[in-house]
């Protein structure tokens, strides 16, 4: 049997959706089931769990659920104990802040949700926080390491495209008011008070996205609104949805790349996958969602003519095809978790530290601000 390094790891938040299902079930219990993380030596990364959350209840009932014996209500109990060196949040926004920052000052290594915080200069103090404390840290960055993503990336550094020139990207779907059917998506989402909108949510998303796929983003023009000014929470009571739930952006890379990117919670899904980039270059074109990825060579194009006086005589999707996997993928969330435990033990190489995320909360304030202005923003580099 492979020796086994124990890191302890403190999960908050864990009782949550995201918490739960992405970070327990499907990383690191999943990890645990492989037998741990492999290192160079040949000896394993092996994860010791500790839930942390407001109701005891709850954790006791997940933890039996899956042959846990650790969990506590009481955070600063877990950041005590010295077994554990690793903290990982995925609380509400807008509780973040507070919980990491005691955890740096505990000394424990911190992973967290995105985004790191509400706004910029909380972001960077967290930043500058961990550095001085000396912690590894880091934030999900998780839609880099899917498949259709994967695949994308997998083209641009192969030249495929030649020059990338622009991307168009559709995300979202219609997230129900909750009177006549039940929200998808929990009510605090729609209330800004509570570190909701659609803007705060899905803009640091895309700052990780392009600048790990194709380059930074250097500016920003936005339109946010609130489409549904009302929606009903869990209890069955209305309620003034003062949050964004939709954003228009035109996002300009750093190598010239144009990004025209739609995000709304109230659009009907009329694509193949919740999220598509579009991706035209002089060589080629691409499509790429969560999972699949179509791509289109100059040398397969088609060359329509416009006349609105007859039906389409071609057939453009199916002059598209699928990239082929050409590899396993797994979970991207897990996978990032063994990237991060992998620097924390090893310090192997890590991608997505707290000043990458401090990027996409300055992405979107700059949304915001270019939205109150009605004007492009420019991005400023960031230091700590």
């Amino acid at each position: 049997m492979a020796e086994r390094i124990n890191v302890g790891i403190a999960l908050n938040g864990v009782t949550g959706r995201m918490g739960y299902r992405q970070h327990l079930v499907r990383s690191l219990l999943a990890i645990r089931e492989q037998g741990g993380v492999e290192r160079a030596d040949g000896s394993v990364i092996w994860p010791e769990l500790t839930l942390i959350g407001r109701n005891a209840d709850k954790l006791a009932e997940i933890a039996a659920r899956h042959g846990l014996d650790r969990y506590t209500t009481d955070l600063d109990e877990a950041l005590a104990d010295e077994s554990i060196s690793i903290y990982f949040d995925a609380l509400t926004t807008q509780h973040r802040l507070s919980a990491v920052g005691a955890a740096i000052k505990a000394g424990k290594h911190v992973y967290t949700e995105k985004p790191i915080a509400t706004n910029l200069d909380d972001a960077l103090g967290l930043a500058r926080a961990a550095r001085d404390a000396g912690v590894k840290n880091g934030a999900v960055a998780d839609k880099l390491y899917l498949p259709g993503l994967r695949k994308l990336k997998r083209l641009i550094e192969s030249g495929f495209f030649g020059r990338v020139l622009s991307v168009r990207g559709e995300f979202g779907y219609w997230v129900f008011e909750g009177d006549w059917q039940g929200g998808q998506r929990p009510s605090w989402n729609y209330r800004a008070e509570d570190g909701g909108g659609m803007v705060l949510d899905m803009f640091p998303h895309w700052s990780y996205l392009f600048e790990g796929t194709i380059a930074p983003i250097k500016s920003v023009t936005a339109h946010v609104t609130t489409h549904l000014p009302e929606r009903t929470d869990e209890a069955g009571k209305p309620y003034a949805a003062t949050a964004d739930d939709a954003a228009y952006a035109i996002f300009e890379l750093a190598d010239g790349t144009v990004v025209q990117m739609n995000s709304s919670w109230c659009t009907r899904v009329d694509r193949e996958e919740l999220v598509e980039f579009h991706v035209d270059g002089t060589e080629g074109s691409a499509i790429a969602g969560l999972r699949k990825c179509r791509a289109q060579h100059r040398a397969h194009t088609p060359k329509p003519v416009w006349n609105p006086d007859i039906d389409q005589p071609i057939d453009f999707r199916s002059q598209w095809y699928q990239v082929p996997d050409n590899d396993e993928f797994d979970n991207g969330f897990k996978l990032q978790w063994e990237e991060f435990l992998l620097h924390v033990v090893d310090d192997a190489p890590w991608h997505h530290d707290f000043l990458a995320a401090a990027r996409g909360v300055q992405l979107a304030e700059a949304g915001y601000r270019s939205a109150r202005e009605g004007r492009r923003i420019e991005m400023e580099d960031l230091e700590l």
